[in-house]
C-alpha cells in the first residue's frame, strides 16, 4: 500500500479511536478527509433500514446538504445502499438518480460503509466535486479503504 494512502488510514483510525462524542469524532473525519483529498464537500450519513432513511451525520464544506434526510430508496445513495457497492459518477446532470446536496456538484462518489459481516450497508460517505469526472480510482479505492476502517465508528 503506498505511504499516502497509509498515512490517510492512520489518521482516520486515529480520529476514530480519539474519545469524544460520535458526533464530533465524524465531524473530524469529514474534515480530515476534506482537506486531505482537497475535496469541496464530504458528508457522512447514517442508515436506518427499520425506518427508511437515510441521515446526515455531518457535513464539511460550503453549506450544508438540501436533503439532510431523504428515503433510503433515492439518489445515488440509495443505489449504493441497494447494490451495496460505490456509486462514482462523473457527470451527475447525466444521471436521472441524483438527489441534489448542493447545486454546483459536476460529480459525486458515494461509498458504503458495511456492517461487521460486511451484508448490510449501515452508513455512507459521501464526497462531492464542482468539476466533472473528479474522481479517479485511487480516490475511489482511498474512500473504499476509510469506509472499512470507519466500521466501529458507525457501529457505536
Amino acid at each position: 500500500m503506498p505511504a499516502d494512502v497509509e498515512r490517510i488510514l492512520e489518521e482516520v483510525r486515529v480520529i476514530a479511536s480519539s474519545s469524544g462524542e460520535r458526533k464530533e469524532l465524524f465531524q473530524r473525519i469529514a474534515d480530515y478527509l476534506r482537506k486531505n483529498g482537497n475535496y469541496r464537500w464530504v458528508g457522512l450519513y447514517d442508515v436506518d433500514h427499520a425506518v427508511g432513511l437515510v441521515k446526515n451525520i455531518v457535513w464539511s464544506g460550503p453549506e450544508a446538504p438540501s436533503y439532510p434526510i431523504f428515503p433510503l430508496t433515492k439518489g445515488l445513495t440509495g443505489s449504493a445502499i441497494s447494490f451495496r457497492k460505490t456509486v462514482n459518477v462523473g457527470d451527475v446532470a447525466a444521471d436521472p438518480r441524483y438527489l441534489t446536496a448542493l447545486g454546483s456538484t459536476r460529480s459525486e462518489i458515494i461509498v458504503p460503509v458495511f456492517d461487521s459481516s460486511k451484508e448490510k450497508v449501515i452508513g455512507t460517505i459521501d464526497v462531492e466535486s464542482e468539476r466533472e469526472n473528479a474522481f479517479n480510482a485511487k480516490a475511489q479505492s482511498v474512500l473504499e479503504l476509510v469506509s472499512d476502517a470507519l466500521r466501529l465508528l458507525w457501529s457505536n
